[in-house]
């Protein structure tokens, strides 16, 4: 089962082609395989592919420059946007700090 394409959105193994494209019948998120850019993915501390607008948890606390306090681990950050070019490569707004950049390795799809 090498030859299996896993499902960008939800992961999963269990997908069938469809006329160009290919559906997942887990979650029925629709895509086509020759659009995947895999060098341009961003992915999370489990290995799970990010998208814009996804939701994500902070894994560890993460301090903050000028700020008292860090974000602390568990903090849900709502509506995410992918920056793959960048270091810091997820932007996104956190409830009490604002406007910030994370990376990647540092959450986990929600």
């Amino acid at each position: 089962m090498s030859d299996t394409i896993i499902c960008p959105k939800c992961q999963s193994e269990y997908t069938y082609p469809q006329d160009n494209l290919m559906v997942c019948s887990q979650c029925f998120h629709e895509w086509d395989p020759s659009e995947i850019n895999m060098e341009d993915a961003v992915i999370d501390s489990n290995g799970n592919i990010l998208q814009d607008g996804d939701s994500v948890v902070v894994i560890k606390d993460l301090p903050v420059k000028g700020a008292p306090k860090p974000v602390k681990a568990g903090t849900k950050v709502k509506n995410i946007r992918l920056r793959p070019d960048s270091d810091h490569n997820i932007d996104c707004k956190i409830d009490g700090f604002g406007a910030m950049a994370l990376k990647s390795e540092f959450v986990k799809k929600a």
